[in-house]
């Protein structure tokens, strides 16, 4: 009996080359805010606590409390701080994080209570670091 031949085509499809960084990918810098500290690199996305004070998406904020700075060939480390270095950056959004419940239970006693908390946050995106 004659078999078919059936052959599959092949598509090639074209692949998008990951969106290149602002500066060297070795420059980070570690800051301190909000009583954690956080690793940046520049045009990186990261959620902070909320910040004291009246801002706004679109707002410019500056983080001074530099721990660390590495530019690849240098490192220059604060005690505790840096003080020329600083981190600039730019509110992407100002939100809460999803619901979490809270109970407290005591058995044979009655003792019931029920609470939700939503921690607000920043979510900031790193310009540059000086």
């Amino acid at each position: 009996m004659p078999t078919k031949s059936t052959t599959k085509k092949s598509t090639v499809k074209a692949v998008k080359s990951p969106k290149k960084e602002a500066g060297n990918p070795s420059d980070f810098a570690v800051i301190t805010t909000g009583g954690k500290q956080y690793v940046v690199r520049e045009g990186k996305a990261l959620r902070i606590e909320k910040l004291k004070g009246d801002y706004k998406a679109g707002d410019k904020v500056s983080f001074d409390n530099v721990l660390l700075v590495n530019t690849g060939a240098d490192t220059k480390i604060g005690t505790p701080y840096l003080a020329d270095s600083k981190v600039e950056a730019t509110i992407k959004e100002i939100a809460r994080a999803t619901k979490i419940t809270v109970i407290k239970y005591k058995q044979k006693s009655r003792y019931f209570k029920k609470n939700g908390h939503r921690q607000p946050y920043f979510e900031v995106v790193i310009d540059k670091i000086k």
